[in-house]
């Protein structure tokens, strides 16, 4: 696994050591941040079931100013520490968290904390995403950003809802077994 693009382009990221953690392809991670281009510098980024960190790396090396990552294995937690530590990236662009999403989530909405201009959200597939996206459509005006976006990686036989609270598609992109849907809030 390599950083695609930015000021970390070519470096290598360590790869989970199992199998259990599905990373975000090479191709898809390019897909999707070509996609988020305009939008990504100066950006504050969540990547939530973070895995190796590689999204929220990627963000970091496109020109976001802050990444938040969560994951709730201790084994992921160590691993995103180590890429960061490899690449020497600044202790004040990021924040490594090992929680549950929805923990994470319910806490920093009853914070007064800056909400994130993206949310990326890549679950194990059989992971109930429903609940953690009711969850962001609920409370959009706390943790996501007034002209944020929410992405959703899923498997493409994965038929995720159209609307969650305030959140609606507007976009579906489907590449090899992976699809990305993004969601923004709903400003009819």
């Amino acid at each position: 696994m390599r950083v695609i693009a930015g000021k970390y382009r070519g470096r290598k990221l360590k790869s989970p050591p199992s199998l259990q953690t599905r990373p975000t392809s090479d191709r898809l991670r390019e897909t999707l941040f070509n996609i988020l281009a305009p939008r990504i510098n100066g950006a504050r980024f969540l990547d939530l079931c973070a895995g190796s960190g590689a999204v929220g790396i990627e963000a970091l090396s496109r020109g976001a100013a802050h990444v938040a990552f969560v994951d709730r294995s201790r084994k992921m937690y160590a691993l995103i520490e180590t890429n960061l530590k490899t690449l020497k990236v600044d202790e004040d662009e990021i924040e490594i968290v090992s929680k549950e999403v929805l923990e994470f989530l319910r806490k920093r909405a009853t914070q007064e904390a800056v909400p994130f201009d993206m949310i990326f959200f890549d679950p194990p597939y059989a992971m109930d995403y429903e609940t953690v996206l009711d969850y962001v459509g609920e409370h959009a005006t706390r943790v996501l950003a007034e002209d944020g976006v929410v992405i959703v990686e899923h498997h493409r036989k994965k038929d995720l809802k159209e609307e969650f609270g305030a959140l609606r598609r507007h976009r579906m992109l489907k590449q090899g077994d992976s699809c990305l849907s993004f969601y923004r809030t709903d400003t009819k």
